[in-house]
């Protein structure tokens, strides 16, 4: 400001300076410093630190708001807000089925807090592992009856106590073999057989007469030639086709003798049968949990490559209270692989207890190495996945970095339920503050731009975390220090000089 004019010089004088007011100092600007800060872990799953620089988009009676403060919660109507004002945090919320829309249009996320799913009947069921190469036969094939008939133990019309052996059918199903001898004259018997199954039916039974025993001239009493000749292959077959059981017996070598009963019987030499086996857990419509069991069994000669399976529920799981059981066969190709065209009968289906729709599943053995093979590697075989569920309801969330909200139910599944979504802005300092942590956009910040966390936006965010300030507390400290001391040090000159002018004037004095 200039109080008075500078004069130019003339012949006779010279000229003078104007005289000029300063016209003081003036904020040129203030600008908020938008570096990133650092992250302090709470453990709260709705506590959000944003990572680059995109801000929370939050609405509030209609008008949208930009913050960096990621401190949420859930409301009582499941909305996602600020504990501060309410501000609605926005985004996109996701379909039924747990798909995120495509586009940038944002919603109110709101969650809600007791979704429940429904049931998801299962309708396949994928296998995998092997099934050794060189494994054994699993249905039984010969029976050998031993030991001594204790001759004087016995009457006319008597029988030898039962003995018994677990023979197996082809699918590895257990049965007993029931055997006796009843003497029907001095030295002669007759051979009673019978297969019972597990529910003590009995499925066959047979005979064989008049197996005479004689001296074989050393004292022993051995049948003699012509019984012998009756263990022929036939009459000692047992072949039960309904319940794919065939295999022969053989009682030659029994002895009586007027000694201890020692009579006992064994299957292939007491061989364990071959039985792969596995089991998982479907669901029907209503999401009632059943125990399918699948058993895998050696049927032909190790040339043939072929096998046997079987799917079965106990009748605690069906309608009607009755096993079901679905049988088939697959035959490998020579490298072990297996081609899903030699697999017979691959669909289960059962009719569930508690009033259920009837559930049909697809056993899906693979093909190729990607399913079950058949190499020289130990047999296991297990249920690689199957896609039913029983209902479930919300009981946990998840935000991963890029905003996507993931519900976890009550049964261990997870899916989709929103995702946050941020905007960016090509001048910061040009938002305007309205309190609480929160801006709005003016007309130097640009108009703001809405999308996904992640690559688009060059933000991410943290979950259990909060964004510290960004003020470095250290540097600041120092600078006061430092002022200070300045301050110290100019006070100290003007005392030292108060102090001279004082001792001058006494001198003075």
């Amino acid at each position: 400001m200039v109080s008075a004019p500078g004069t130019n010089p003339t012949d006779t004088t010279g000229g003078t300076n104007s005289y000029q007011i300063g016209l003081g100092a003036k904020i040129n600007s203030i600008d908020r410093n938008w570096n990133q800060g650092t992250f302090e872990r709470t453990g709260i799953t709705t506590d959000l630190a944003l990572q680059g620089d995109g801000m929370f988009v939050l609405k509030n009676n209609g008008q949208k708001f930009y913050s960096r403060a990621g401190n949420f919660v859930f409301d009582a109507d499941g909305k996602l807000v600020s504990p501060q004002n309410g501000a609605v945090v926005q985004g996109k919320v996701a379909s039924a089925d747990g798909v995120i829309p495509p586009g940038n249009n944002l919603e109110d996320i709101i969650i809600d807090t007791n979704m429940k799913l429904p049931a998801i009947a299962t309708t396949e069921i994928k296998w995998g592992g092997n099934l050794k190469s060189n494994s054994a036969i699993t249905r039984t094939e010969e029976v050998l009856q031993r030991g001594n008939i204790n001759s004087s133990a016995l009457a006319v019309g008597d029988s030898t106590s039962d003995s018994k052996v677990k023979v197996y059918n082809i699918y590895g199903d257990s049965f007993d073999f029931v055997t006796n001898f009843e003497k029907t004259a001095a030295d002669t018997y007759t051979y009673n057989w019978s297969v019972v199954d597990s529910a003590g039916t009995t499925l066959d039974s047979g005979s064989i007469a008049n197996l005479v025993f004689a001296d074989d001239g050393t004292g022993n009493m051995k049948m003699n030639a012509a019984s012998v000749a009756l263990f022929d292959g036939t009459s000692n077959l047992v072949s039960i086709p309904t319940s794919e059981i065939q295999f022969t017996f053989d009682a030659t070598t029994v002895t009586q003798n007027a000694s201890t009963s020692t009579l006992s019987a064994s299957a292939d030499n007491n061989r364990i049968p071959n039985v792969v086996s596995g089991s998982v857990t479907v669901y029907d419509s209503l999401g009632a949990a059943h125990q399918v069991t699948l058993k895998f069994t050696r049927l032909s000669p190790l040339s043939d490559n072929t096998w046997a399976w079987s799917a079965s529920v106990p009748g605690t799981s069906t309608s009607d209270g009755a096993m079901v059981k679905k049988v088939g066969t697959m035959k490998f190709e020579s490298d072990g692989t297996l081609n899903s065209a030699n697999v017979t009968n691959s669909e289960f289906s059962f009719t569930p207890s508690g009033g259920a729709n009837d559930l049909t599943v697809d056993l899906d053995f693979g093909s190729g190495f990607s399913g079950i093979t058949q190499t020289s590697a130990s047999s296991v075989v297990s249920a690689l996945s199957q896609n039913g569920s029983p209902s479930a309801s919300l009981s946990n969330l998840n935000i991963d970095q890029y905003g996507s909200i993931v519900g976890i139910f009550s049964n261990g599944s997870s899916q989709s339920l929103a995702q946050i979504m941020c905007a960016t802005f090509t001048n910061l300092n040009g938002l305007i503050s309205v309190g609480d942590n929160m801006y709005t956009a003016y007309a130097n910040s640009g108009e703001p731009l809405y999308g996904s966390l992640g690559e688009s936006s060059g933000t991410t965010v943290q979950s259990g975390a909060l964004e510290q300030s960004n003020v470095d507390l250290s540097e600041e400290f120092t600078k006061m220090i430092v002022s200070q001391r300045g301050f110290q040090a100019n006070a100290r000159v003007i005392t030292t000089a108060d102090t001279l002018l004082q001792e001058i004037t006494n001198l003075i004095r």
